[in-house]
């Protein structure tokens, strides 16, 4: 009997167990307790769990297996997120088991997370990886648990043992560098991407993933470095380059930030969030035409915050007593709205103040 004992279970297909009977006992009841989990099984399938559920309490009553019947009862209840009562149903299954069936166990456990009990969790997949502990799953699980509670050390730990069973799985790298962020250990974490990456050089979100960890550390220069090479092989992803322009800005570079920008610009003119950037940088270093072109481009796209950078730069130019140059924008700002009276409005007032 090959039994799949994953979390992962609760929500795909059941886990069936009958075979747990010893099927050359052929007395009526027991068949007849068979018969009537059969029948339950077809209706959990089918996706009618409340249904199933009458049926494998009565199949339990008619003698089928108490660890099946219990256990299936359980992962219908999970179903329609009656979580309290699936837990007792695992539960029975544990106590008719003896506490040797580790499916039940990990699902226990499971719903326990579920419903806030971490502490008993962890205790319960501890159980569970006892009996079976090759489950990367439930290591998995039981690291997410530690989390919970706060317990970095135990979750980096369960993580380490989930590495050692799958070395292939990519994303407990990720996990575990998250765990050494929260405890502010970076270098751990960047030297974990780093062993990744060179043995998963197709991985180059490894690279991206590299820079924010860098950048979350306020190691710019590093950062900024690692979304590069990662650009170097996919040198128009818009995405990355704002990414890249947004941490040149944090490191009090807003000209090479600007630059970026534009390339986004180029690569994507509907990219607008990258015009009013690039204005709100532009306006900042008081590069005022350059701004007002960068949010003009983005309110002929749609984009109405817009607005309020072209309100800035007028504003600007008439504190700087510029109100030539304050008339021709207000101008290009009502050609791009003719139709916003209060902004027309709000113009026509600050000219006549001046």
């Amino acid at each position: 009997m090959q039994i799949n004992f994953q979390l992962s279970t609760l929500n795909s297909k059941l886990i069936f167990i009958s075979a747990l009977f010893l099927i050359t006992t052929l007395h009526a009841q027991v068949q007849s307790g068979e018969q009537i989990l059969n029948q339950a099984n077809v209706l959990y399938n089918n996706g009618r769990y409340a249904q199933a559920i009458l049926l494998y309490r009565k199949a339990e009553e008619r003698g089928a297996d108490p660890v099946a019947a219990s256990f299936n009862t359980a992962n219908s209840l999970f179903q329609i997120n009656k979580f309290p009562e699936a837990a007792a149903a695992y539960r029975k299954s544990v106590s008719f088991s003896q506490g040797e069936f580790a499916p039940a166990l990990a699902n226990l456990a499971a719903v326990l997370y579920r419903i806030g009990e971490y502490a008993e969790s962890i205790a319960v997949y501890r159980r569970a990886l006892s009996l079976d502990p090759d489950n990367t799953s439930a290591w998995i699980y039981l690291a997410e648990a530690y989390q919970k509670i706060g317990d970095n050390a135990g979750a980096l730990l369960s993580l380490e043992k989930a590495m050692q069973i799958d070395s292939a799985d990519i994303s407990l790298i990720y996990q575990q560098s998250e765990i050494h962020i929260a405890m502010e250990e970076f270098e751990a974490a960047v030297n974990l991407v780093r062993s990744g990456y060179a043995k998963n050089p197709e991985e180059t979100d490894f690279l991206i993933y590299l820079g924010d960890i860098f950048r979350l550390n306020k190691n710019f220069s590093e950062s900024a470095a690692a979304y590069r090479e990662a650009l170097s092989i996919n040198p128009n992803d818009r995405e990355l380059l704002y990414k890249l322009a947004d941490c040149l800005a944090e490191d009090e570079k807003p000209y090479l930030a600007m630059d970026v920008l534009n390339q986004v610009i180029q690569l994507d003119s509907n990219f607008t969030d990258a015009a009013i950037f690039l204005g709100n940088l532009a306006f900042e270093t008081d590069w005022l035409d350059r701004a007002e072109n960068a949010y003009l481009h983005a309110g002929r796209r749609g984009n109405n915050e817009a607005i309020y950078g072209l309100q800035n730069i007028v504003y600007e130019y008439i504190q700087k007593k510029r109100v030539s140059e304050a008339r021709q924008a207000i101008r290009r700002i009502l050609d791009l709205y003719p139709n916003n009276a209060e902004l027309r409005a709000e113009f026509n007032s600050l000219l006549e103040n001046e």
